[in-house]
């Protein structure tokens, strides 16, 4: 089976020149204008060296180095049998090429090489003239050599140096859609934690009222119930309807929008009374902080844990106290919520597990410490402790 070798077309520019160069080749042939016409090769042998540099040219750009060998070649054929323009035209080309489409190696080397050879041609033909001659055929020389090799070096660092722009443009525009997506990941899980520690808390008291409605068969137990579930609907609706109006405002405003702080936790804890209106369980609040303000972020952060841990304990804790500790250390504000544990009689409304995914991403984000779970050693106590830094030059 013979061998095939696959083929590629020759570009445009490429088959263009290629026709020019024969064409012009033929009119200067027919002309009789060749350079030497006593030449030691009958003329027609230009003839033949014009068709094969024209077929070499249909190969500059794909097999430059190749074109070059065959154009080599095609000139010293050429140069035996007088030398039309056409041909001397083409291989300048072929130079050309050959530094602008062929490997590294090639683009450091033809341009060397050809200052060599047109010192060496010049000398030589200084010397066997002996005359001024020899220099004008060596600067001839360095017109069909030198010149379009440093040529095509120029267009080929330009080319480069566009080249490098563009991937450096493209990589630019690849971090920046990489972290304008990390932004919005970002937004969106600030967005899902501030919509549960808003809302969950009046949804947990709707669904621990609804089930103590629907499960105790007592007018008065049920219309108490009835009006805690009023409450929370409307305090909930409230909260979703400002949210919302942040979001369509956030575009819009040039000043941050309040965020809550720790000054409200008594309003928490009162809201956490109302939410389970039971004797048997009490809301105390140990607060430590000292004076001074914290930074805003740690503020809030402590905030959200003490919410997300009532609106906790308003689901699962046991009759008892639940206290909720501040405590202001060195570089440091920890926030202690600690909670009966046990068999709660009544319902119970299901717990996703948001809120303590929620409250370990704000803890992470400030490079603090959450813990979370059972007391050691006593299974009846659940407690949330989070170790939250304070940069002192952050304060406000």
């Amino acid at each position: 089976m013979p061998l095939r070798l696959p083929l590629r077309p020759p570009d445009r520019d490429a088959v263009l020149i290629a026709l020019a160069g024969l064409l012009g080749g033929v009119l200067l042939y027919a002309l009789g204008l060749r350079s030497d016409p006593a030449s030691t090769l009958p003329g027609r042998f230009a003839l033949v060296a014009l068709v094969v540099m024209a077929g070499a040219e249909l190969v500059r750009r794909h097999a430059p180095m190749t074109a070059l060998a065959i154009g080599m070649g095609a000139l010293a054929v050429d140069v035996c049998a007088g030398s039309l323009v056409a041909n001397v035209a083409m291989f300048t080309d072929l130079v050309y090429a050959a530094v602008l489409y062929g490997p590294p190696a090639a683009y450091r080397l033809i341009p060397r090489v050809t200052e060599v050879v047109t010192v060496l041609g010049t000398l030589m033909a200084v010397v066997i003239t002996q005359q001024a001659t020899g220099l004008l055929l060596g600067m001839g020389l360095g017109v069909i050599t030198v010149v379009p090799a440093w040529t095509g070096v120029g267009v080929r660092v330009h080319r480069d140096r566009a080249e490098a722009a563009r991937l450096a443009a493209e990589r630019t525009a690849l971090l920046a859609e990489l972290d304008r997506r990390e932004a919005v990941v970002a937004e969106r899980a600030r967005m899902a934690r501030e919509l549960h520690d808003m809302v969950a808390g009046h949804l947990s008291a709707i669904a621990i009222h609804s089930s103590a409605a629907l499960s105790i068969d007592e007018p008065e137990a049920s219309r108490e119930a009835l009006g805690v579930i009023r409450e929370n609907s409307v305090q909930g609706l409230a909260e979703m309807r400002r949210l919302i109006g942040l979001l369509r405002d956030a575009a819009g405003r040039d000043e941050p929008a309040p965020t809550p702080t720790l000054a409200g936790l008594d309003a928490l804890l009162e809201r956490a009374r109302t939410a389970v209106r039971d004797d048997r369980f009490s809301f105390v609040l140990s607060d430590g902080r000292g004076p001074g303000r914290l930074p805003a972020p740690v503020e809030l952060a402590a905030y959200r844990i003490v919410q997300e841990s009532l609106t906790n304990a308003v689901k699962h804790a046991a009759p008892g106290v639940v206290r909720v500790e501040l405590a202001r250390e060195p570089g440091a504000l920890e926030v202690r919520v600690v909670s009966p544990l046990g068999d709660r009689s009544g319902p119970r409304a299901p717990g996703a597990g948001a809120g303590l995914t929620g409250m370990r991403e704000r803890v992470a984000l400030l490079g603090g410490e959450l813990l979370a779970g059972p007391v050691a050693g006593d299974g009846k106590v659940w407690e949330v402790r989070a170790r939250l830094p304070v940069d002192e030059e952050e304060k406000r």
